[in-house]
C-alpha cells in the first residue's frame, strides 16, 4: 500500500510527519474523505469543492492546484488498486517553528479497504444520544474530533451508536454525520446552521427534493419527540434510520418508509456516478 505525502509515494509503514507539525502540536489541521467504488471515485468534484474550501478557510495553502491535486488521487487509486475503498485526504498546519504559528502545510493522501455498517443496520435502525455541544468552526471539516471521541465511553454505556450535538434544545449534526428528521406531514427535514455541509447530505436533499417537501431549518429536540422518522447520513455510513433518541422512540420505533425509499435512490445515484465516470474515461 502506498500513501502519498507532500511530492512522493511512499510505503505506508515509511510514511512519518514530525513531532513540530501543527497537527501534532494543536490538533490544527483539515481533512476530507471519499468512497471509491470499482476504482471509481464517487461525487469527487463536491468533496474536492470541500476539501479547498475548508483549506481557505483555515488560511492553509493546497501546495497543489486542482488539476494536479485530482491527477495525483487518481495515480495514488491506480497503484494501490483496491476497487472498494475510502480515500482520507490530510492537510496539516505544517511544522511549526514555535509551536503555535502555521508552516507549510503537509499533505497526507491515504486509502484504505473500505466496508459498510452490517446489512442487518438498516433493517433495525439505531439508538443514538444527545450531547450540548456546537463543533467549533462547524462548516469546516477539521480533524479536531475531541468532543466526539471524548464520548464514546457515555454513548457504549447507554448502548446507542452516535451522539447528536444540541445547544439549549436546538439540534445540529453528529460528529462524523448530518441529522434529518421526517415530520407528521412527511416534509423530510434537516438543520440549517452550525453544521459541516455533508456530500451525502447534498446528494440527500437533491433526492428528497423529487418526491417529497423538503426543508432546511430549525429542527429542535421537541420536533425530535413529534417526528415520524429520523435518520443520518454519512459518506461511510450512506443513510441509517434512527429509531430512538435518548430514551424516547422515533415515531413507531420502527425504520421509517421515507428513509428507506431515500437509501435505496442514494444506492441507485451512486451506481449512475460510477457508469457515468466509466463512460467518459472509455
Amino acid at each position: 500500500m502506498y500513501i502519498y505525502l507532500n511530492n512522493d509515494f511512499i510505503e505506508a509503514d515509511k510514511a512519518v510527519v514530525h513531532v513540530s507539525d501543527l497537527a501534532i502540536q494543536r490538533g490544527y489541521g483539515i481533512f476530507d474523505f471519499f468512497r471509491v467504488m470499482d476504482n471509481v471515485p464517487l461525487f469527487l468534484e463536491d468533496y474536492i469543492d470541500r476539501f479547498y474550501a475548508s483549506a481557505k478557510t483555515m488560511r492553509l495553502d493546497v501546495p497543489m492546484e486542482r488539476e494536479a491535486f485530482k491527477s495525483t488521487l487518481f495515480e495514488l487509486i491506480k497503484k494501490n488498486n483496491l476497487p472498494m475503498s475510502g480515500i482520507k485526504v490530510i492537510l496539516t498546519g505544517g511544522y511549526s517553528p514555535d509551536g503555535f504559528r502555521i508552516s507549510k502545510p503537509n499533505l497526507i493522501i491515504q486509502q484504505a479497504a473500505f466496508l459498510f455498517p452490517p446489512d442487518t443496520v438498516q433493517p433495525k435502525g439505531v439508538k443514538i444520544i444527545t450531547h450540548e455541544y456546537v463543533r467549533e468552526m462547524p462548516t469546516v471539516k477539521t480533524i479536531n474530533y475531541l468532543t466526539g471521541i471524548w464520548t464514546l465511553k457515555k454513548m457504549e454505556e447507554q448502548g446507542a451508536v452516535d451522539v447528536l450535538y444540541q445547544m439549549r434544545g436546538e439540534v445540529t449534526e453528529f460528529p462524523r454525520c448530518n441529522f434529518f428528521i421526517v415530520k407528521q406531514d412527511g416534509a423530510v427535514a434537516t438543520p440549517a446552521k452550525n453544521i459541516l455541509k455533508g456530500i451525502t447530505r447534498k446528494h440527500v436533499l437533491a433526492l428528497a427534493a423529487k418526491k417529497f417537501t423538503v426543508k432546511e431549518e430549525i429542527i429542535t429536540l421537541n420536533d425530535i419527540a413529534q417526528a415520524r422518522e429520523a435518520f443520518m447520513t454519512s459518506t461511510t455510513k450512506r443513510i441509517i434510520p434512527i429509531v430512538q433518541v435518548d430514551d424516547k422512540p422515533v415515531g413507531d420505533g420502527k425504520p421509517g418508509q421515507i428513509t428507506l425509499t431515500l437509501l435505496h435512490d442514494l444506492i441507485a445515484l451512486e451506481r449512475e456516478e460510477r457508469e457515468k465516470y466509466k463512460a467518459v474515461s472509455a
